[in-house]
């Protein structure tokens, strides 16, 4: 029982969508259209992405990259612009958790050898909204996007059409955001990357490719699953065992409970009579208490406006703590760091999202992005 209770702890929204769907398993019996609820394709897109991406972590690729750009920061200001950039930009091909799982230990780890606990918050509060952000301009860029790009049955166009120009201001915004950091010199120490061969990292790469061209309906979903697994199990076994398990399970609860809803006709009339004209704001709202992932999923399926629920989840990752879980990781490596001060990160956190959503969101209900 102290194991159940432990897990549920460990893993709030999964504990969530697994509840909720229990709940409307005791109203709408299981039977045949069960089958149905699931999209497979999307599962299948983000345990191959997920496999390939962990291949690529463990090249060291973006210890290499960030090693070099480290020891050519000189102050605090450019130190912070780097780290901020560097999450932006690789969050869209390798999603914003794993580009914060990889760059805030690295700016922990360069603050250590910094006195300045202001600047570091404000540095890591900056990377997080900056994978965030980043990760809302490709549909592999977050687990939303990619359930989105499929569900509304999106083309490349149709999706950079809606989020390039929010990803364009959100990058000025950023910018703008970085210019409070002071232009005090520091040493920036670069670190030792590990050596890969360049067999590993060509087999990954074309891996990654693959899952791309997966996702923009080039290569059958079931090829990729195949090709993945087995260049997992030929390469490197261990990368099966850093897939993200529970945020798979996670859809697959979500999937269970908006498909049992979407049969209790009551439940899925009222439903859509809010959200209908209301995606925007209600995506927000609802990602501000559940996380954008699961309000994307939830909300899918009383809406036939992808463009806006599209938007409104990806925006809707601003604001608290848990609007996106992706915040969550860099919280927790702070929290657990020396000289931790976590009431102060949860200050400076809130106030810059909140800032940002401020300053997008109506630029998003007059349509200019």
């Amino acid at each position: 029982m102290s194991g159940i209770l432990k897990f549920c702890k460990s893993q709030p929204v999964l504990t969530a969508a697994f509840t909720a769907a229990m709940i409307t398993v005791c109203i709408v019996p299981p039977d045949a259209e069960y089958l149905t609820y699931c999209n497979r394709t999307v599962l299948i897109q983000l345990f191959c992405l997920m496999t390939a991406v962990a291949g690529f972590r463990s090249t060291g690729l973006f210890e290499k990259i960030t090693d070099v750009l480290l020891c050519r920061a000189g102050n605090l200001r450019r130190l912070g612009i780097i780290f901020t950039f560097a999450c932006f930009f690789t969050s869209m091909l390798v999603t914003n958790d794993v580009a914060l799982l990889t760059f805030v230990p690295l700016t922990l780890i360069v603050y250590n050898r910094i006195p300045n606990e202001k600047c570091r918050i404000y540095t890591i509060v900056l990377e997080t909204a900056a994978a965030n952000l980043g990760s809302m301009a490709t549909p592999f860029g977050n687990p939303q996007n990619l359930y989105i790009y499929e569900k509304y049955g999106m083309t490349a166009w149709d999706f950079f059409r809606i989020m390039f120009p929010a990803g364009i201001l959100s990058l000025i915004i950023l910018i703008l955001l970085c210019l409070f950091l002071p232009v005090t010199e520091c040493t920036a120490q670069g670190f030792a990357a590990k050596s890969v061969s360049k067999g590993y990292f060509s087999a990954y790469f074309i891996l990654f490719a693959i899952c791309l061209l997966t996702v923009f309906h080039v290569v059958p979903d079931i090829v990729c699953l195949i090709v993945t697994i087995s260049a997992a199990i030929l390469l490197d076994r261990r990368l099966l065992l850093k897939v993200d398990y529970t945020l798979l399970a996670t859809f697959v609860c979500f999937f269970v409970f908006v498909g049992n809803i979407s049969r209790i006709e009551s439940v899925s009339s009222f439903f859509s009579n809010i959200i209908t004209g209301r995606e925007l704001i209600v995506s927000i709202l609802l990602s501000q208490g559940i996380s954008n992932v699961p309000a994307a999923v939830m909300l899918s399926g009383f809406t036939d406006n992808g463009s806006s629920l599209l938007l409104g989840v990806n925006l809707g990752g601003l604001g608290t703590i848990i609007a996106s879980l992706a915040s969550l990781i860099s919280f927790q490596f702070y929290r657990k760091s020396e000289n931790a001060r976590s009431g102060q990160y949860l200050l400076v956190f809130t106030a810059v999202n909140f800032c940002m959503l401020a300053l997008l969101l109506p630029l998003a209900l007059i349509g200019l992005i």
